[in-house]
């Protein structure tokens, strides 16, 4: 049997400590027997205050993780220094030091930092709840974030993004070990998705900004948002602004960080984004308005930015509309 221990600190969130015993928990072989076995433990034994309001007994101390196959770090809202420094307490240290040559380490959520802190992150890809892509990235500038999955498989280290992309994960390790059966059948006895569509992109507000009305470009790009629906060129955007294509380019780069072609498409998908999630409109109604033309280009475009279908993206965040994609 694998066994698995999962390591709560202070502030730990008491949904994601949940997720590995009762996801990990559920698997079974084909006489069913169980295929994990599932500790908690904190770093000293004692109990340890959960971030809702109350706190949480476990029965091992953290010599628990130099015993086990995988050794799970679920997120805390009580990280301190390790988030806001990158730097380890020494019980931590020591605990995550004395963890076996080759056992698979599992992050969820903010836990990232925990592993990322233990340079058991560095030179790899990983992932994080997006609200903390941008600042991981910055104190551990060795790891590759990647903000828009829902999880992240480097062999021997897993991460995954925030709160139910745990699920995710821990089913991922279900399928990785013994199948996509098994891991089905852990699906269905916990009522969730064996699979999710798409990453956490979908779930990251990008709201059309309001039009701007003060720096070099700013007008033109308030005059653009209002003409999504049209084609509208580079040649045009740089007339309204009365500068050359060139000049226009650059200056627009410098305030946005991105090239117009880029800009506008962003901004389309962010319109198509809010018209799925606020109107019953048919989809190619929907593309027409964002300025893609027709409900393919729709599609195209919104499964390269988060990874989905407009109607997958719709049944997510508006699942009482009807209406299909090719509606």
């Amino acid at each position: 049997m694998h066994s698995v221990g999962v390591l709560a600190l202070d502030g730990v969130v008491p949904f994601e400590l949940g997720i590995p015993g009762r996801i990990l928990g559920a698997a079974r072989g084909p006489a069913g027997e169980r295929l994990y076995s599932v500790a908690t433990c904190s770093l000293d034994g004692r109990p340890v205050r959960a971030e809702a309001d109350y706190d949480l007994a476990v029965r091992h101390d953290a010599s628990l993780l130099a015993e086990v196959d995988t050794v799970v770090v679920p997120p805390s809202h009580a990280l301190g220094r390790i988030r806001e420094e990158g730097r380890l307490p020494d019980a931590l240290r020591d605990a995550l030091a004395a963890v076996r040559p080759g056992t698979r380490m599992v992050a969820i959520c903010s836990g990232s930092y925990v592993l990322a802190a233990a340079g058991l992150l560095d030179r790899r890809r990983a992932t994080t709840h997006w609200r903390d892509a941008e600042r991981m990235q910055r104190l551990f500038t060795s790891v590759r974030i990647d903000p828009n999955v829902l999880f992240v498989d480097d062999g021997d280290v897993l991460t995954s993004a925030g709160v139910a992309a745990g699920v995710d994960l821990c089913l991922h390790i279900v399928r990785r070990d013994h199948g996509s059966e098994v891991a089905n059948d852990v699906a269905r006895a916990c009522v969730v998705p064996p699979w999710r569509d798409g990453g956490q992109a979908q779930y990251i507000p990008r709201p059309v900004p309001a039009p701007a009305t003060t720096g070099g470009t700013a007008a033109t790009r308030a005059w653009a948002l209002e003409r999504l629906d049209e084609p509208v060129t580079l040649a045009e955007l740089a007339a309204h602004a009365q500068v050359s294509v060139r000049t226009f380019t650059r200056r627009f780069r410098d305030e946005t960080g991105t090239s117009p072609g880029r800009w506008l498409l962003r901004q389309r998908v962010d319109r198509a984004r809010q018209l799925l999630e606020s109107t019953d409109w048919p989809v190619d109604l929907v593309a027409h308005r964002a300025g893609f033309g027709t409900g393919t280009s729709l599609r195209q475009h919104l499964h390269a930015a988060i990874g989905v279908s407009p109607q997958a993206y719709r049944r997510t965040f508006r699942p009482t509309a009807r209406g299909g994609e090719g509606a």
